[in-house]
């Protein structure tokens, strides 16, 4: 029997079958909106690859229709904590889209989320970046006074972090570079000394981010 959003209820698919509609569903924008329901509901289901597929999607959905998102939020911030790595960082992603398209919805959780700036899987530290440039997209000066949170990252053990930390600045370094102009020496010093060559590119990024303004 087919569900209000026309999809095969779970309870008929296998988790390969229901993770192909899920994909179909990724690249069919029109059905989003409707959607919204059907997908939250798969939030519940016992398989931790259907659970992060659903919490991108969520993301993707609230970033399109924010107030039509609004009474999954709480679920999706449930998942901060997951014992799950992919869960938290496929929960913070989409709280980082959702909170892009209306930060109101996602300010109750957004200061938890800093505590993922140190959590031990990287991956997870990435999305917190990740998510953060999404919202200080349209909601930068809440960033103000937590810059040194991001300054660390800079020099976070995992290349692909570091590769993604610079790229917070550059966001900022647009909107508010007078919250980044206190990092522009140690962003020169990582463009010329680190050995990761898209990190002295991203803080290069940064550094003319700033000095456009």
């Amino acid at each position: 029997m087919l569900n209000k959003s026309g999809f095969l209820g779970d309870d008929k698919l296998n988790e390969s079958e229901l993770y192909k509609e899920l994909g179909r569903l990724t690249k069919d924008r029109n059905k989003w909106e409707e959607s919204i329901p059907y997908v939250s509901s798969l939030l519940a289901h016992e398989s931790v690859k259907i659970k992060a597929k659903a919490l991108w999607l969520l993301g993707e959905f609230g970033l399109a229709y924010p107030l039509s998102i609004q009474g999954a939020v709480p679920v999706i911030a449930s998942f901060y904590d997951s014992p799950e790595p992919l869960l938290r960082e496929r929960a913070i992603n989409a709280l980082g889209r959702i909170g892009r398209g209306n930060y109101i919805l996602i300010e109750p959780y957004w200061i938890n989320m800093f505590r993922y700036a140190s959590d031990e899987e990287a991956k997870v530290r990435l999305s917190f970046i990740w998510a953060s440039e999404n919202i200080a997209t349209n909601t930068p000066d809440i960033y103000e006074n937590y810059m040194s949170i991001f300054e660390e990252l800079l020099y976070d053990v995992d290349d692909k972090v570091r590769m993604e930390a610079p790229e917070i600045f550059r966001v900022l370094g647009k909107r508010r570079p007078e919250f980044v102009r206190p990092y522009e020496k140690q962003l020169k010093t990582i463009s010329e000394t680190d050995d990761n060559r898209v990190v002295r590119v991203h803080c290069l990024g940064a550094i003319k981010a700033i000095a456009s303004k």
